[in-house]
């Protein structure tokens, strides 16, 4: 076995493979860019390399400098991770030349599989049924928009070399065609390398579905079920689930050996991904094959009990698998939540920062349930604007999907996090949605069901009435606690009254607190009651409460009169007064906020990559005002109705923050 390998990857996919490593007594190098100098995979090494600047293209995915890492430390083999340089052949082949084992396929099944137009020549001569496409490559826009014509709308342009969602577009109009073919061809560029597009017909109502597939260089080639990947925005998967809920058990074993077959005829070894798009009627579609480790590969481990980063490491070293497909049994249900630094209440634009707060749920691995947090960060660190904005990926486990979706509940509000906008109350949307929790998905559930964006959650009444009596109950506490500090220790209950006027989302109610050992009972006006228990005290930042026996955890922030409380996805501002103070509360004036229609404000810190406006232009609704870069991707910021440019504040190559304004309206 390898005493010593090197990540060649940041974040907490560099974490998870070092967590690997070290249960098998394998020594660990990381490699680090000067953004990324205290970063997490750098503490949880053995060793460390500094290998450039921060954007990626001048250190993660030179190839020269992870070399010269390697020879540094001795390392005996690499690990790419995922991104960066884990599809690169020639990354393989000159880590082969180096005598170093490369943790992943041959470099002939890379450039087979790894390049989308060459995987879909050989899916098609392999008899795997693909989607309808222009393979070759295409020039310009020009040819883009006329191929795509020829195709139909929509189609879907994609980057050769892509991954992740980057360099992918939606078109369903020739405007769209020729200006997500540029965005697709930089995008590409940017973060690949390889500014290679391709046009394929874009499937609707489709299931985005993938088999799990680990092959050893000994003829053994076994799939580990599928994952269901359907919730994704801008082709970004969101939440991941394995199993599916839509597959039976034929499908699943047609796709498993049809997914074993394409990598065999490849000569395919490790671990890699078959993706596919499945209709309503269970067919399905080659896609693609990720010739890597998927972010989503935890799924997959939680319902196997199989560890694949460990399967990689020893297939690299040369074993056996010791694994038959008799062997995979798949058991229980998981999800995966990748909580991102974005924000939903801007249209999910990246956010970057300092976590003032990170506090993950506690994780757990029991017989019934179990919660798992793939991490790359900590608390008061930085999120950079040069990465991925991923900041973890949240994973539940449990026997049936309806219990795994409750862990994941109450997991995503039990997630601390401050300092940066992130995607928790969105996730959190997201499982409580009908359609979602039925299994009724597709690709298009993000963009059919938020069609104008996430604006946060409006909680039915019934669970106003939970958080009201929570809230209420843990009012009365921290004014017992106040009068306490205050020095009035004699009869100071007495001095804390039983009735309150509780407001909050909309809603308002008059409740009486009877408190007890350990909880209260909180009563309303119309007197249905509710048994509060929980141990929260004044200052803690999470409550894990229990009403009437059901689970209830509030993320708290302290505020005058009241309560700052985030749950289920929700975002509450709670005020609990005396019935007096209430009346005079209604009494005070409505402060309204500052008017900035007439301004284009810049949404998060980027570059401005383009300008597509001038001074006295008029612009009609729709219209591309200008790009701004960030976190690897291009965001076309357009005009929301119709206006004439008074002023433009900044220019190409400006590199902005939130809310700087770029241009002014008349």
């Amino acid at each position: 076995m390898f005493k010593k390998i090197l990540i060649a990857n940041r974040g907490e996919i560099a974490c998870r493979v070092i967590k690997t490593a070290k249960r098998m007594g394998i020594a660990t190098v990381a490699v680090y860019s000067d953004a990324d100098a205290e970063a997490l995979h750098v503490r949880l090494a053995d060793e460390a390399v500094h290998i450039g600047p921060p954007p990626a293209n001048q250190s993660y995915i030179v190839i020269d400098r992870i070399l010269d890492a390697v020879r540094a430390t001795g390392a005996e083999a690499v690990h790419p991770g995922y991104g960066f340089l884990s599809e690169n052949p020639k990354f393989a082949a000159a880590l082969a030349a180096e005598g170093i084992a490369f943790i992943g396929p041959p470099q002939g099944a890379i450039e087979a599989m790894g390049d989308k137009i060459t995987s879909k020549k050989i899916a098609a001569e392999a008899g795997v049924s693909t989607v309808p496409g222009y393979m070759g490559l295409i020039a310009d826009a020009d040819e883009a928009v006329k191929i795509a014509g020829e195709i139909g709308y929509p189609v879907m342009i994609k980057a050769s070399a892509g991954g992740g969602g980057k360099g992918m577009r939606i078109a369903w109009d020739d405007t769209q065609a020729r200006e997500g073919f540029q965005s697709s061809k930089n995008e590409a560029a940017a973060s690949f390398g390889d500014d290679r597009i391709f046009i394929e017909k874009f499937v609707t109502q489709p299931r985005h579905i993938e088999i799990q597939v680990l092959c050893d260089g000994h003829g053994t080639g076994l799939y580990l079920g599928e994952r269901e990947c359907s919730i994704q925005r801008r082709n970004q998967k969101v939440i991941e689930e394995a199993p599916s809920p839509f597959l039976d058990e034929a499908t699943r074993k047609a796709m498993g050996e049809q997914a074993v077959a394409l990598a065999q005829a490849v000569g395919y070894t490790s671990a890699g991904t078959v993706e596919f798009i499945v209709d309503g009627e269970k067919n399905f579609y080659f896609l693609e094959m990720n010739t890597r480790l998927q972010v989503e590969h935890p799924v997959t481990e939680l319902i196997t009990g199989i560890d694949l980063v460990e399967q990689m490491i020893r297939v690299a070293n040369g074993e056996t698998l010791s694994l038959t497909q008799d062997d995979i049994v798949l058991t229980g249900w998981a999800l995966e939540s990748r909580v991102y630094a974005e924000d939903p209440y801007r249209g999910f634009l990246p956010s970057i920062g300092r976590l003032t707060r990170y506090r993950p749920p506690a994780e757990v691995a029991e017989a019934t349930r179990a919660v798992r947090n793939d991490t790359g960060v900590f608390e008061g660190g930085e999120i950079s604007m040069f990465y991925d904005p991923m900041i973890a990926k949240l994973c539940t486990w449990a026997p049936d999907r309806a219990a795994a979706l409750e862990e994941m509940r109450i997991a995503l509000d039990a997630f601390e996090l401050e300092g940066i906008g992130h995607n928790l109350p969105f996730l959190s949307a997201v499982m409580d949605h009908e359609k979602f929790a039925a299994g009724d998905i597709t690709t298009a559930f993000i963009a059919e069901e938020y069609p104008d964006g996430f604006e946060g959650v409006t909680l039915p009444e019934p669970e106003l009435r939970r958080v009201a009596a929570s809230a209420a109950a843990m009012h009365r506490v921290a004014e017992i606690r106040r009068t306490r500090v205050s020095g009035r220790m004699d009869n100071h209950e007495r001095k804390v009254g039983s009735d309150w006027h509780v407001t909050l989302g909309g809603a308002a109610y008059d409740v009486t607190i009877d408190a007890r050992p350990g909880g209260a009972r909180v009563t309303f006006a119309d007197g249905t009651a509710h048994e509060v228990e929980g141990s929260w005290t004044p200052g803690d930042t999470l409550a894990e409460m229990s009403v009437d026996g059901a689970p209830l955890v509030l993320k708290v922030d302290k505020i005058t009169s009241g309560f700052r409380l985030r749950t289920r996805g929700s975002d509450l501002e709670v005020k609990i007064r005396t019935p007096r103070h209430a009346e005079l509360a209604r009494l005070m004036p409505e402060k309204l906020p500052p008017d900035t229609s007439k301004y284009l404000l810049c949404p998060m810190p980027g570059l401005i990559v383009k300008i597509d406006v001038a001074v006295g232009d008029e612009v009609q609704d729709g219209q591309a005002l200008c790009t701004i870069e960030a976190m690897k991707m291009e965001n076309i910021l357009r005009a929301e109705r119709k206006g004439v440019v008074k002023t433009i504040y900044a220019e190409t190559g400006d590199s902005l923050g939130v809310d700087d304004v770029i241009l002014e309206f008349e």
